[in-house]
């Protein structure tokens, strides 16, 4: 079903899937019923149908989207054709940059990557500095 209509209406979580948010419709769901997708400003479940106009609130990660609904589609497509599906917000593009150079910036100061478990020589000097050693 591919709907362009304003009385055509299509489930939040099928929608997530096919405007590329989520890779699989599984993961659309969880994020919806886990509290991460809000519509009109309300948590909503993922099964609730959406039209064209709703905003949606979608975080993912350490990212967070404010979009507006355009077209709906329940099918995945090309990435062109999903881009198409929404509108986000300038308001949503300019926090994200400025989040996304905030992380960049703590990176930096802090030399390491704070997702990299440590390795064999980091255990080594985290032993030396909790034993208090002076090698």
């Amino acid at each position: 079903m591919s709907a362009s209509g304003q009385d055509k209406k299509v489930r939040v979580d099928k929608w997530l899937w096919a405007a590329r948010f989520f890779k699989t419709r599984g993961l659309a769901g969880r994020a919806v019923a886990g509290g991460h997708v809000h519509v009109n400003g309300d948590r909503v479940k993922p099964a609730r149908l959406i039209v064209p106009g709703d905003e949606l609130s979608i975080t993912r990660g350490d990212e967070e989207f404010v979009v507006r609904v355009i077209d709906l589609h329940d099918r995945r497509g090309p990435a062109s054709l999903s881009r198409t599906l929404y509108e986000e917000t300038e308001a949503s593009i300019e926090a994200r940059q400025k989040s996304r150079e905030q992380r960049k910036l703590m990176t930096a100061a802090r030399g390491t990557d704070p997702l990299r478990r440590p390795g064999k020589r980091d255990r080594r000097l985290i032993r030396r500095f909790i034993r208090g050693d002076d090698d």
